[in-house]
């Protein structure tokens, strides 16, 4: 939708909507020569990397999913170095246990006091490789401090460091071994980003940088206060009214569909949480901030849906026998409900 086409009735004075367009277009301005960095090392995946980084500015964790050898650990990595922020990469295996991601207090024989051993969470970036192999004690661990941005290590209470961004992974075609998130700790997560598979002309490249011996590093050009005063920022984005509306029902027709003439009753076994409203605006905030914009205009909820909402809206086991995945059932939510 062209912005031409979407004319809010600003709340707020005409002043602050300029300050507020002028200061968007200052960080997007930042932002997208992270994007454009970010291709020196990795190849295509713009859209990926571009709802990383909408992640980023709103504060949110990142579900990443695909087929292994997509270049996942290459994206988090290149953009911790982007960011100048110190990341760390777990994997998650099995026999993992809590204190092996948190921490804890080992005892010190020459002063004979117990010494507090912070675990690797304590970085800005953390990549939680192949989330769904470790057992659920360690999953609610992580996905605890992951809400709380906080840990407890034996009755100490630690912050964690800001910014803080977990990036966690899965594998969808091999379950031999994995324990599946539960859904109300997949609902931590504000996106939910698929990774697909490059194409021809980017394979070709890919092959090359890799049989060449190409190397190529990315500058920093983003501090880690600079990450922390964006997020701020992204929270004064302005939205009108009619977009809070808009989003409720979005959320509300995967609850309710039949209110909004939606055959879809047989299709979803449970709607999207308040938690995936919540994550439509911020997310929707954060995509106007990318495009140089103040305030939301409908096409910047409609950016983001899908990978808000498509781990929230848990399907029956009808339409999963009839092929009918999430992103679907969101098609036919975002044509039904009405664009104001």
């Amino acid at each position: 939708m062209a912005l031409r086409e979407y004319e809010p009735d600003f709340q707020i004075s005409n002043k602050d909507i300029e300050d507020l367009n002028q200061k968007s277009q200052e960080y997007a301005q930042k932002l997208s020569s992270v994007l454009e960095e970010s291709q020196k090392v990795i190849v295509g995946q713009q859209n990926v990397i571009r709802k990383i980084l909408i992640s980023v500015i709103a504060n949110g964790h990142v579900l990443l999913e695909s087929v292994p050898g997509l270049a996942k650990t290459l994206m988090v990595k290149t953009m911790a170095n982007i960011f100048n922020v110190e990341d760390v990469r777990i994997q998650f295996t099995p026999d993992l246990l809590p204190a092996d991601i948190l921490g804890t207090k080992i005892y010190k024989n020459v002063s004979g006091n117990f010494v507090t051993q912070k675990g690797p969470i304590f970085h800005n970036f953390v990549l939680a490789d192949e989330i769904n192999r470790a057992p659920p004690k360690v999953q609610s661990a992580l996905l605890e401090a992951m809400q709380e941005r906080q840990v407890s290590i034996h009755g100490d209470t630690f912050k964690l460091p800001k910014p803080f961004l977990v990036l966690a992974t899965q594998n969808p075609i091999e379950n031999e071994g994995t324990y599946k998130l539960p859904e109300a700790q997949v609902d931590r997560f504000a996106l939910k980003i698929l990774i697909g598979y490059p194409s021809k002309d980017e394979e070709v490249s890919i092959i090359e940088r890799n049989s060449n011996g190409y190397e190529e590093s990315v500058k920093s050009l983003i501090k880690p206060e600079e990450i922390i005063e964006i997020q701020k920022f992204n929270e004064n984005i302005y939205a009108d009214k009619v977009i809070t509306e808009y989003i409720a029902d979005i959320v509300n027709a995967t609850r309710n569909p039949k209110e909004y003439e939606l055959d879809l009753a047989s299709m979803i076994e449970f709607g999207a949480s308040p938690r995936a409203s919540i994550w439509l605006m911020r997310a929707a905030k954060a995509n106007a901030l990318l495009n140089g914009r103040g305030f939301v205009i409908p096409e910047d909820v409609k950016e983001v849906a899908h990978e808000v909402l498509r781990h929230r809206v848990i399907l029956t086991f009808e339409a999963e026998a009839n092929g009918i995945n999430t992103d679907k059932i969101i098609d036919f939510v975002l044509e039904k409900i009405t664009t104001p």
